[in-house]
């Protein structure tokens, strides 16, 4: 079958398509691109400072003096994590039979509602009895941050549809890269700018400023989508009857036939794995380091973050000169050298900077080339289920490793598991090489 996207000229492959020399900013000349990462832009700032706004108010309305806010916070992590686990397959089924712009729109109009809700909320509760030794008001946060989650999991596949949809194949990668580059800026806003920019939006708008900032990006980004036209019409939508798992094993059944495509979400789950350990060893890594404090591990997540960022360019005004899986073995092993170098020198701030700067942008070389295989190779019909299967299987790779890393930091030190997590990175590697060639 013909996609929708693709030219004539180019025939489906199992490989790279042929290199061109096609520049980045050849993509932003597509106005349908264009609305698309524009609503990614503000969709991406409030996903990131949704959680910082989540705590804050934590911190403002339910802890008390000389209480420790980690058990508060642990609620909203676990009401933020479980859609992702539970819907993240399941979205993907009804992203095959649903407009890709309404599903768009929508889901960022409905978060964007969602968020404003919550100082009504909050006021109108105030007064109701403890439920479950929790007060309502403190369920009713719990409720808009598991929603705001569910309607994410809808989003995600449907914004990597619409990109092949709207993005002529031998541009895709140079669309990833902008891509990427765009989350990772503002994973960069979340982590270094979230706290004051809620602060001083609240400063500007008192008690409800805070909400305004991350419903009103929502809300932008909805408006914004509305500009999208993806080509898509009611007869291209798959009418059969929904079976859930029927389809969710469609789409793992044409995952283990394709072999590029499986290798792609393996890299992908492995690097993810590695990124989200390290996310956690971040704390540690700021506690020894000297020159700051465990509380600025933020720091070293944004400078893992702008490292990803030049990945991410690389790859976008290079990447047409080197086969994707090349590009994503280059990148195992670049993150697994610079991972020996972070165990060694995880002390000493201007080597320990580098170093994670280093896994952030061969961690882009991976994920970046690898995203654009998945969506070269999946036929139009089965898209939606494959995403959905992606989208869950990097959930449960960054939750993972966010349990167990800080376990076995305490029993094993921290160099030893910098170390199996560089030995992870090479492997998985070599590994997807030889299962995509």
């Amino acid at each position: 079958m013909t996609h929708l996207f693709d030219p004539p000229t180019v025939p489906p492959t199992t490989g790279s398509p042929e290199p061109t020399t096609e520049p980045s900013k050849s993509v932003l000349t597509n106005p349908n691109f264009l609305s698309l990462w524009s609503g990614q832009v503000f969709s991406q700032i409030a996903d990131k400072i949704f959680l910082v706004l989540a705590i804050a108010i934590v911190s403002t309305r339910f802890q008390q003096e000389g209480e420790p806010i980690s058990g508060w916070v642990s609620a909203v992590m676990v009401a933020f994590t479980i859609p992702a686990i539970l819907f993240g397959s399941i979205a993907g089924v009804y992203i095959d039979r649903w407009s890709k712009k309404l599903v768009l729109v929508a889901s960022n109009l409905l978060r964007g509602v969602l968020v404003l809700s919550i100082s009504p909320l909050l006021w109108l509760t105030k007064d109701f009895a403890p439920v479950g030794g929790s007060s309502v008001s403190f369920w009713s946060l719990l409720i808009v941050t598991f929603l705001v989650s569910t309607f994410t999991q809808f989003f995600t596949p449907a914004e990597q549809s619409a990109i092949t949809l709207v993005v002529e194949r031998p541009k895709l990668l140079s669309a990833n890269s902008i891509y990427t580059t765009t989350i990772m800026g503002a994973l960069i806003l979340g982590f270094a700018l979230g706290e004051p920019l809620l602060a001083f939006a609240n400063h500007l708008i008192p008690k409800v400023g805070q909400e305004v900032v991350v419903g009103g990006s929502y809300l932008l980004a909805g408006f914004i989508l509305l500009l999208l036209k993806t080509g898509e019409s009611a007869e291209t939508f798959n009418k059969q009857d929904i079976h859930i798992w029927t389809d969710i094993k469609e789409g793992l059944q044409y995952l283990g036939e394709n072999r590029a495509a499986k290798a792609a979400l393996l890299q992908l789950v492995c690097t993810f794995s590695v990124i989200a350990a390290l996310t956690v060893l971040a704390v540690r890594l700021a506690e020894v380091i000297p020159e700051i404090k465990a509380e600025q591990f933020g720091f070293l997540l944004a400078d893992a973050s702008v490292g990803m960022a030049i990945g991410a360019a690389v790859v976008g005004r290079f990447g047409h000169y080197m086969s994707r899986q090349r590009f994503a073995l280059v990148g195992s092993i670049g993150m697994a050298v610079f991972l020996v170098v972070l165990a060694f020198f995880n002390a000493r701030f201007f080597p320990a900077l580098g170093a994670i700067a280093g896994i952030g942008l061969f961690a882009g070389l991976c994920v970046i080339p690898m995203q654009t295989v998945i969506q070269e190779e999946t036929p139009e019909e089965v898209r939606g289920k494959v995403f959905g299967l992606q989208n869950n299987a990097v959930n449960i790779a960054l939750s993972l490793p966010l349990a167990l890393a800080g376990i076995a930091e305490s029993y094993w030190g921290l160099e030893t598991v910098i170390l199996i997590l560089s030995a992870l990175a090479l492997v998985s590697g070599i590994f997807t090489w030889r299962i995509s060639r």
